[in-house]
């Protein structure tokens, strides 16, 4: 059985080889439509319809797609998508290219199959459409629901008429008759109304059913003439209602197992002028069985209880039957394969039909319950006679072939009288003649222990001496030869017997039992005594057939024995093959059909006849090859006339050399178990046989031996093989490796090339940098020569600012002098006024000294409040800086490694300078000494004329030295954490700008105030300077230290003598 899946395809072939449907099931080809998204499922088909022609079919599933199948040009294509499920669908229209489809949406739709486009659209329904009948002129279309049925004109696609029902009477099915203008309409309380379809004038209603077998009807089906109707439903019983004389005249009783009854369909046949007889009954188990209406005979079913049926649909000519699985997949059958099947063994038939005489209609009197074998019948009427038949079961289920029918009643000289005037059997009842001829026994029991052996030995390479397509033919042949051979040791040995058996094998393949019995009647009946001088030809048979020959044509035996043609070359061939090979099937069946009716002898006058009437050819054949081709071949020879040459043979040939007096007459098989064959030379065979097996040993060892040998060899040649694919290999990859050597070497040219390119670019790159780097170094030195020469005017203006601050505080300090020597000389002359306001003195010098004192506390917590937001401020700072330097890191760690160098240079510098700014701290430290000690020498003169007011001008200058040592320190705390914050910020180069200004701090802390914070200042001056000095100008800092140097001791020359002299002006 073929199975073709739809898939995603749109058009295609539905089958892929020829089919050839069994005869067991009839299946062309199984249909599925199976989808190929993430999970696949199948989708179920739910309608077919046939077309006019019956060579085409439509089928929807229930997603809406339709197909249109072509069983004669083998192509199916998708002619629609309606994206939802269709419910009936009708095929027969006028075009024949539209079809009709109804949808889950109650409407009916016409699309056309060949441009795929609707032609029209109807509504009208309120209900799903179950069914749609269009007239046979294909005009008028009538769509079925459960509540209406409406007419409709599909030239026009108006609709005419519409039938409206009570709700509580539903409607079953409305239908055109068959080649007729009657509407049928049923419902479901089973009454049934023919309508004129013109004028929809009511033409007649059936009676009701007899109230015994009342059912309600479910399905219908009407025979192609429009005279039967059959009705069933929910019940084994089927209705036969003849709509001429409108009464039910037959019932049919299904089988017990059959409770309802789905789907009826006649099945129409070419030569019945419509009046169909087989009838299609579906039950709910899904079995369509398919029987005679007035034989009540099975004729065949399809599907089972693993594959059951949910609906079919017969093609109009009756050859094809299309059926919807309950799995949802197609399954076509052949009508034709299906009536000739043979070894089926139908259920047992339960029917009986009865005529039912028109003048009177009684429910007694239309059932007849059967069982298998008897018929049990009512009491007949008393009144009327009923004619009753009685039906015998049909053991294998076919219609056409008889070959397990067996009757008693046949008469041997009739049939030879039969077969003599028409010379041949009917092909329907051959097969029942020949085996009532033959009478075979039919030995179950004895066949079956004969099959249970097994393959015989001496065929199980029957194949290669043999080579049939057919496997199934193959595996029949070498099963019947096997049994023979187990049935008689002969038959192992005989060369000839595969010819002899194989049209007997052919013809009754599908039953083996048959095949075998009638091989075996044909040899010990028609093959007597050649077994007699086995191994070799049968010598007497021939001998009785050149004598026979030599009586009715010596001048042929003449010739034959003038180019040395033996009988083994004219008669054996054809007698070995009987006549398979030198006739066509037909030929060969009417030679058997007269061989079987008459005497064993009868086969070899047909070898002489069959010479005789082919002398012309034969004579003017002269090479042995010749002849040889003659009798294995066909030849252009009529039968018929071959056949009346036998009969003539068989009636002129003398006794004294007629066959029929050498030979036996028919003897059939025993019955129960086969007869012993023994007619053959025992002890020939018995050695043959023991030589066979001998030489069957030996050569099974030497097959053994060969195999291993072979085995070798092929290891030999199987290693030879890689050795060479291995040499091969290793020579392609040498020449790999050559090819990609020399690739390589000009890879590497070109990379050299390439290189040599980008050292040519790399180094003008290369010199386009320095050049840059050249101009930007001579541009940071012209900067820093800028800086450093913009410095030295700054620290030259400083020092003159400096200069000029020290010559003013000089000159505020003599006029000072002068003021305070004039205030004392006023004092001496206003001593009693200056003792008054004194305390007023000292009360505003108290205040201004609170003053002072808040003034000092206001500036600490300014320069406090201004250290915490200068920390905010340094914090945010450094937060952006880490940001900026974490950045920067990557690119600052390649020019860190060539700055440490020049660092570490400039912390030895800077080392070497600060240790010479200890040194000048240290002189000008000891010249501040002298200074005091001169100034505390001039002072000591004046305190002995002020000793009082000294030692409280001395009391009062400590506390003020103490207060402004603490205003000092604190001054110096802030500026520490002002410094820090801003070291923290600023980075190393600001870390060893404030160590310097701590260094000198530490070495000056023993200074003046003022002259405190003026080194402080200018150490950051000159630090500051320091940062930015190169090597290269270490001469031009030392000598301004030496300048810096001279003009401080000048400047302190003159304070020297400013000093000197208010003290002598004071003397």
């Amino acid at each position: 059985m073929q199975s073709t899946d739809l898939g995603n395809k749109e058009s295609g072939k539905i089958w892929h080889r020829k089919p050839s449907p069994a005869a067991r099931d009839g299946i062309i080809v199984n249909i599925i439509h199976s989808t190929s998204d993430y999970h696949p499922k199948i989708l179920r088909f739910l309608n077919v319809a046939f077309d006019g022609s019956g060579d085409c079919l439509i089928a929807g599933d229930h997603q809406g797609n339709i197909y249109v199948f072509d069983l004669h040009g083998n192509r199916f294509n998708l002619v629609q998508r309606t994206a939802q499920a269709c419910t009936a669908l009708a095929f027969n229209l006028r075009r024949k290219s539209e079809f009709l489809v109804a949808l889950a949406d109650y409407s009916v739709k016409c699309f056309d199959s060949v441009t795929k486009e609707l032609v029209s659209w109807m509504r009208g329904h309120e209900s799903s459409v179950f069914s749609i009948s269009v007239h046979a002129s294909g005009r008028y279309a009538i769509t079925t629901s459960s509540d209406t049925a409406q007419l409709w004109d599909l030239d026009t696609f108006q609709r005419k008429r519409k039938l409206n029902i009570r709700q509580s009477v539903g409607i079953q099915k409305v239908f055109f008759l068959p080649l007729s203008n009657t509407i049928l309409s049923c419902f479901k309380d089973n009454s049934i109304f023919a309508w004129e379809c013109d004028t929809l004038y009511c033409k007649y209603q059936l009676p009701a059913p007899p109230e015994s077998s009342s059912i309600l009807y479910k399905v219908f089906a009407v025979t192609r003439d429009g005279r039967i109707l059959a009705a069933g439903g929910k019940s084994n019983h089927l209705h036969l209602w003849c709509l001429e004389a409108t009464q039910l005249f037959r019932i049919i009783q299904m089988p017990t197992k059959v409770r309802a009854i789905r789907h009826l369909e006649f099945l129409p046949d070419s030569f019945d002028a419509g009046s169909n007889q087989v009838l299609g009954v579906l039950s709910q188990e899904g079995i369509m069985r398919f029987v005679n209406i007035q034989t009540c005979k099975l004729v065949f079913e399809i599907g089972s209880l693993d594959e059951g049926i949910s609906s079919s649909v017969i093609s109009p000519h009756g050859r094809y039957i299309t059926s919807i699985m309950e799995n949802g997949s197609l399954n076509i059958y052949s009508v034709q394969a299906l009536t000739q099947e043979v070894n089926k063994p139908p259920p047992p038939l339960v029917k009986v039909i009865e005529d039912i005489p028109k003048n009177k209609l009684n429910s007694n009197d239309l059932k007849v319950k059967i069982t298998s074998g008897r018929v049990q019948q009512p009491a007949k009427s008393r009144e009327t006679k009923i004619q009753t038949r009685i039906l015998k079961q049909d053991l294998m289920g076919n219609f056409e072939n008889k070959e397990n029918e067996m009757s008693d009643g046949l008469n041997k000289k009739r049939l030879q009288i039969l077969v003599k005037g028409y010379g041949e059997y009917p092909t329907k009842y051959r097969m029942f003649i020949w085996r009532s001829l033959l009478q075979l026994p039919e030995n179950h029991t004895a066949f079956s222990s004969l099959m249970d052996k097994g393959t015989h030995v001496a065929f199980l390479n029957l194949q290669e001496k043999y080579p049939i397509k057919s496997r199934k033919l193959l595996r029949v042949l070498q099963r019947t030869l096997s049994a023979l051979a187990h049935w008689s040791a002969i038959f192992s040995d005989t060369p000839y017997l595969p010819l002899l058996a194989f049209p007997f094998v052919k013809l009754f393949q599908n039953n083996q039992l048959i095949c075998f019995e009638v091989v075996a009647t044909l040899i010990i009946n028609w093959c007597q005594y050649w077994f007699e001088y086995f191994p070799n030809p049968p010598i007497s048979i021939l001998s009785m057939i050149e004598n026979v020959l030599a009586f009715h044509d010596k001048e042929l035996l003449q010739h034959f024995i003038n180019h040395d043609v033996t009988s083994q070359l004219y008669a054996w061939p054809l007698l070995e093959t009987v006549f398979s090979e030198v006739l066509t099937r037909e030929e060969w069946l009417i030679l058997f059909d007269n061989i079987f009716t008459n005497h064993p002898s009868f086969l070899l006058m047909t070898v002489v006849a069959y010479n005789v009437c082919s002398r012309a050819p034969l004579l003017h054949c002269t090479r042995k090859d010749d002849f040889e081709y003659f009798f294995h071949h066909r030849n252009n020879l009529d039968i018929s006339v071959v056949i009346r040459e036998v009969y003539h043979f068989m009636e002129i040939t003398p006794a004294n050399i007629h066959p029929e007096k050498e030979l036996e007459v028919f003897v059939a098989l025993t019955k129960g178990q086969y007869p012993v064959f023994n007619q053959y030379p025992k002890f020939i065979v018995d050695y043959q046989t023991q030589e066979r097996e001998r030489i069957r040993n030996d050569e099974l060892d030497y097959l053994r031996e060969r195999q291993t040998v072979e085995e070798m060899q092929a290891e030999v040649d199987q290693q030879r093989v890689k050795d060479e694919a291995w040499y091969q290999k290793q020579e392609l990859l040498r020449k790999a490796e050559e090819t990609r050597r020399e690739m390589l070497l000009q890879e590497e040219e070109k990379i050299g090339q390439q290189r040599q390119r980008l050292a040519t670019v790399k180094r003008e790159l290369k010199i386009k940098e320095i050049q840059l780097q050249d101009a930007a170094k001579r541009r940071f030195l012209k900067l820093q020569q800028d800086q450093r020469e913009m410095e030295l005017r700054r620290l030259d203006d400083e020092i003159e600012r400096k200069v000029q601050m020290r010559d003013r505080e000089i000159a505020n300090t003599t006029k000072d002098l002068e003021m305070r020597h004039l205030e004392l000389e006023a004092q001496r002359r206003l001593y009693e006024k200056n003792v008054t306001k004194n305390q007023e003195a000292i009360a505003k010098e108290i205040q201004e000294d609170a003053d002072a004192y808040r003034r000092k506390v206001d500036l600490e917590d300014h320069i406090f409040h201004k250290l915490i937001e200068t920390e905010q401020t340094h914090r945010g700072r450094n937060q952006k800086i880490i940001q900026d330097s974490l950045a920067e890191a990557e690119q600052a760690c390649l020019n860190t490694d060539w700055k440490i160098h020049t660092l570490h240079k400039q912390q030895c510098d800077d080392l070497h300078r600060s240790v010479g700014y200890q040194k000048v701290a240290t002189l000008l430290q000891k010249n501040r000494k002298k200074e005091r000690e001169v100034l505390h020498t001039v002072m000591a003169k004046d305190a002995k004329k002020w000793e009082d007011a000294e030692e409280k001008e001395l009391h009062l200058r400590s506390e003020k030295e103490a207060s402004a040592l603490s205003d000092a320190s604190r001054m110096w705390f802030l500026k520490r954490e002002m410094n820090a914050a801003v070291e923290h910020a600023e980075g190393p180069c600001i870390q060893a700008q404030v160590h310097g200004l701590q260094n000198e701090r530490v070495a000056s802390s023993g200074f003046p105030r003022t002259s405190q914070f003026h080194d402080i200042s200018e150490k950051e001056s000159s630090a500051q300077i320091c940062l930015n000095r190169k090597p290269e100008w270490d001469n031009m800092e030392q000598n301004l230290i030496k300048k810096v140097r001279n003009l401080r001791q000048r400047l302190t020359a003159q304070a020297r003598n400013r000093c000197e002299n208010p003290r002598l002006v004071a003397a």
